[in-house]
């Protein structure tokens, strides 16, 4: 699809309505962050506000919470129980899934850590949980090789693998070549059952019913640390805006690209860091749907 294409189809379904209210924009909800990460719990958390979500909340271990809230203003930050390590305990999943009650969409994974106790946490919220779902870094290695369990979950899903993510998650070699790229994740997405975000150069998103879209935006700059973080805030924001998850998926890698692509232009790539897509995320929008 040719970049007008896909952005006339963007603004036709992420317009605001004048008397719109932020309840109208979602519920998103992510659970992230241990401690040395509480980076990515701000990031995901922000690339969801500043993908136009109406109300976000980070939930994290009760560890780093005075670290993690004390960083926020616009998101809202809300302690879990902890394991030793300091990342979010398994006796965690009721309260979480209790929370979920109230929220439109579950992101779960960045920077979750692969403590074995955090990870059984990450695979029992995403079985019960009902509501549609965005799964990224830690969230995918809970699964790794048990990509069966994602087959038919409650909720629309989507995984957000880099190439090592997706070969822990679907097994095979790392998927190198373009063509390569798009065969395996329509694969993976058609045999379990998921929208498959296959990151890298060309990003790839595919479809359980066989479609697929290769991203065109987005530069070398952004292979740094934080920005799948951003990019999982993105996906789930649109999610709680009503969009479809394959909406959502496209939508989402094609903005935060963009969002690269003018932090470079004006940032040089050499230089880039996750919290510039952050900051040219809404001038991106602002291009893309004209106000």
């Amino acid at each position: 699809m040719r970049k007008a294409a896909l952005e006339k189809e963007m603004r036709s379904k992420l317009g605001r309505r004048p008397e719109a209210h932020k309840g109208d924009f979602g519920r998103i909800f992510i659970a992230a962050g241990a401690i040395g990460y509480t980076g990515a719990a701000h990031l995901a958390g922000m690339g969801a506000m500043r993908a136009g979500a109406g109300l976000v909340t980070v939930g994290v271990p009760e560890k780093i919470y005075a670290v993690a809230a004390r960083r926020e203003a616009e998101v809202m930050v809300r302690p879990f129980p902890s394991t030793r390590q300091g990342s979010l305990a398994f006796r965690a999943a009721k309260p979480v899934l209790k929370f979920l009650e109230t929220q439109d969409v579950l992101a779960i994974g960045p920077g979750l850590s692969q403590v074995p106790e955090t990870q059984r946490l990450a695979r029992a919220v995403v079985l019960k949980a009902g509501l549609p779902k965005v799964i990224d870094a830690d969230g995918i290695n809970a699964f790794r090789g048990r990509p069966e369990l994602l087959k038919d979950l409650p909720g629309a899903t989507i995984v957000t693998p880099h190439p090592g993510e997706f070969v822990r998650l679907f097994g095979g070699r790392t998927p190198g070549l373009p063509r390569e790229r798009v065969k395996r994740a329509t694969e993976a997405a058609e045999k379990y059952r998921v929208i498959v975000v296959l990151k890298g150069r060309g990003t790839v998103v595919a479809s359980p019913a066989g479609k697929t879209f290769v991203n065109s935006t987005g530069n070398a700059g952004m292979a740094s640390g934080g920005t799948g973080d951003v990019l999982t805030g993105i996906v789930a924001a649109l999610l709680g805006r009503g969009l479809t998850a394959w909406d959502a998926a496209r939508f989402g890698v094609y903005a935060h690209g963009f969002a690269g692509d003018l932090a470079a232009a004006q940032k040089g790539r050499s230089g880039l860091v996750a919290s510039d897509l952050l900051e040219f995320l809404p001038a991106a929008l602002k291009k893309i749907l004209r106000f």
